[in-house]
């Protein structure tokens, strides 16, 4: 099933769901547009953890920006997983594309499209 045509809501629809926590959205933007390699998480989550540990043992650095953990903040986490259309974290971007989560992030580590993305 793919996802909805998002062009095909009601001028209201779009307005409402660009503003949902825009200033969240914004503070993404920002990071990827900005830094080479950024991790998108929440606390408590075993597979962040994992990811951002496998990135320090590949020793490479990255920007984390963490939103609540499982018992708050799940509405900036929504209207992340909205802009990104991911349903999980973490969410690993590197030079502005996005690579996946832990499982992918790993795999790209381990057959080099991660580095060989981060050095184009």
């Amino acid at each position: 099933m793919s996802r909805h045509d998002e062009a095909r809501a009601t001028p209201m629809v779009q307005a409402a769901r660009d503003a949902f926590h825009r200033d969240v959205i914004e503070e993404v933007k920002t990071a990827i547009a900005r830094d080479p390699v950024v991790v998108v998480g929440m606390a408590w989550n075993p597979h962040v953890g994992k990811v951002r540990q496998a990135l320090k043992a590949a020793g490479i650095e990255h920007t984390y920006l963490e939103y609540g953990n499982y018992l708050s903040g799940w509405k900036p986490r929504l209207a992340i997983k909205m802009f990104v259309g991911w349903p999980t974290f973490p969410m690993v971007f590197v030079r502005g594309t996005f690579i996946g989560g832990n499982k992918d992030t790993t795999a790209a580590l381990a057959d080099g499209t991660l580095r060989a993305l981060l050095n184009a």
